[in-house]
């Protein structure tokens, strides 16, 4: 069996974790994989945590991702002036999404 994996790129997460894309082979069914990667004293290497994407769900995939604008991912004035509250104010001004009722698109 020939396993073939091709690093995309790193973000990296904290000082001790990375974000890592790559797209690779497992079980003979080629897919993008979206882990992360730890490096400590006590381990390094991969964590369960992560998403493999199946290349046959990739263009769908993909299209979800170009969907969002860099104006969706911009910071709001809100969440900067939310970072001098205390987190007991935050409990109490977050209202929560009932994701139930949102609606997603079909890709």
């Amino acid at each position: 069996m020939i396993i073939m994996e091709r690093d995309i790129g790193k973000i990296k997460k904290n000082e001790t974790t990375e974000i890592i894309v790559r797209v690779d082979d497992f079980g003979g069914r080629k897919g993008l994989t979206i882990r992360e990667y730890v490096t400590s004293d006590r381990y390094t290497g991969f964590t369960k945590s992560g998403i493999r994407i199946l290349s046959a769900d990739f263009p769908k995939f993909k299209e979800m991702i170009n969907s969002v604008s860099k104006e969706d991912m911009k910071q709001e004035e809100a969440e900067a002036s939310d970072a001098g509250e205390s987190s007991k104010d935050k409990s109490k001004s977050y209202k929560k999404k009932d994701s139930s009722q949102e609606e997603l698109p079909d890709y």
